[in-house]
């Protein structure tokens, strides 16, 4: 079992000693003689079990556990102390410690306790991700710059009513966490949130999603379909990339959110639905009634309450934490353990400007662990090459990373070459060109 351990010690003899045993069980060790470096590395490495000293040069180590495991959770913290310290050590554990050690009479009981403390902290993790994934509301906004805060502010006002919202901001900056944040906010988050990009379908389909169809409305209908409107009732319907309906959908909409009712398609018969409606667009829809191409009666019916999300490049103090949030998703998803995150990692994603906002980190993040090494997340592990490979031997030649890339995605996916696409953002015609010519089919 692999692990990562920070070993905190002022007294280096011992310091080194205990690296060098750990280190011989292929944990991955890293070493502090002050609270403070100690603090300093946790915030740049994921640790599992923390070895410290309860006498530290600038902190009581008792006082230092609480610290520890108000940030870090999931940590399991091992004290070492010397003996006639014991009441320490006791009030210790009491703050969260995992156990202790007397210095000196308990090598040989260091080993068989990392190794406990380890499955202990992993199970921690598990747990914490388990709990995350459950997370509904505004509890899964993740994120603390200004513009984000104000954001999510307006939205947990307005989630309390009843009131239609419209979201706006461009692709990517999580349009629809915020729209179920909402959902979950309100009195109507026991019925069914029920979501649709309107830019996925032609407008027959798009119609018959939305309102629904009985037998043989046409070609292809051969049984009566409930539409999501109908889904809806009593709960909330969330339509993405609103400014992508075709216009003639866009007066049924109107009636439905002016009366409650509508027809299904091949139906006489008039049904009724009490949803709250919420809406999103990458688009000006101001921009779109000028073209003729959104109706302008329609807008004033969608922007009673307006929220303008932001670019990731408009808060890069949050990205750290998002990558963070997507490394724990994804190892989980991957069955990867014991991943270490380089500080330079989160430093090159910074240096991006995120055209694709938090789509687009999401993706790269997953990307990384496929293509990390070691289980490593370094800079080498970006889906991003420098222009001095270009210049390097054939090996290391751009074409000879995209092969190798592709290659890797393909392994992950089992060969799923839909998915391989996505992965890659490219489309899937591309991807078959690219097979062909590295002779990958």
């Amino acid at each position: 079992m692999s692990g990562n351990i920070l070993i905190i010690d002022d007294e280096i003899k011992l310091l080194k000693l205990l690296g060098m045993i750990l280190s011989q069980e292929n944990f991955n060790v890293k070493e502090a003689s002050t609270a403070r470096s100690a603090m300093t590395m946790l915030e740049q490495y994921d640790f599992d079990v923390v070895l410290s000293d309860v006498r530290l040069p600038d902190a009581f180590g008792v006082d230092l556990v609480k610290s520890i495991k108000a940030k870090y959770p999931h940590l399991e913290i091992i004290l070492m102390t010397a003996f006639g310290n014991i009441t320490d050590a006791v009030q210790a554990m009491k703050n969260g410690a995992y156990d202790y050690l007397v210095k000196g009479d308990d090598n040989e009981k260091i080993i068989p306790l990392v190794y406990k403390a380890l499955e202990k902290s992993k199970d921690n993790k598990s747990k914490i991700l388990q709990k995350s994934s459950y997370q509904k509301g505004f509890e899964t906004i993740i994120g603390t710059s200004p513009l984000i805060l104000q954001a999510k502010k307006l939205a947990e006002k307005v989630a309390l009513t009843d009131a239609t919202v419209l979201l706006t901001g461009e692709t990517g900056t999580g349009k629809e966490v915020f729209a179920n944040a909402i959902h979950e906010g309100s009195d109507r988050k026991k019925n069914n949130f029920v979501a649709i990009n309107c830019s996925a379908f032609s407008k027959e389909i798009l119609e018959s999603e939305l309102f629904g169809h009985k037998a043989g409305a046409f070609t292809g209908a051969i049984k009566d379909k409930k539409g999501l409107i109908e889904e809806a009732n009593g709960g909330t319907l969330f339509l993405d990339e609103i400014g992508e309906m075709p216009i003639e959908l866009q007066a049924k909409l109107l009636r439905v959110l002016e009366t409650k009712e509508f027809i299904k398609m091949g139906e006489t018969k008039v049904s009724k639905s009490d949803f709250r409606l919420i809406a999103a667009t990458n688009r000006n829809l101001e921009d779109e009634i000028k073209q003729g191409h959104f109706r302008e009666d329609l807008y004033f019916r969608l922007n009673v309450f307006e929220i303008t999300l932001p670019a990731l490049r408009e808060r890069k103090d949050d990205l750290k934490a998002l990558a963070k949030n997507f490394v724990d998703v994804f190892s989980q998803k991957l069955h990867l353990t014991a991943v270490q995150v380089d500080p330079e990692y989160y430093k090159a994603l910074e240096k991006n400007d995120w055209k694709g906002n938090i789509r687009e980190l999401r993706n790269t993040i997953e990307r990384s662990l496929i293509l990390m090494s070691n289980n490593i997340l370094d800079v080498e592990s970006l889906p991003h090459y420098s222009e001095k490979n270009s210049t390097e031997k054939d090996s290391l030649s751009i074409k000879s990373l995209e092969k190798e890339h592709i290659l890797k995605v393909l392994q992950y996916t089992k060969g799923n070459k839909a998915e391989a696409a996505r992965l890659l953002e490219i489309g899937i015609a591309t991807l078959y060109r690219k097979l062909e010519e590295y002779n990958l089919r």
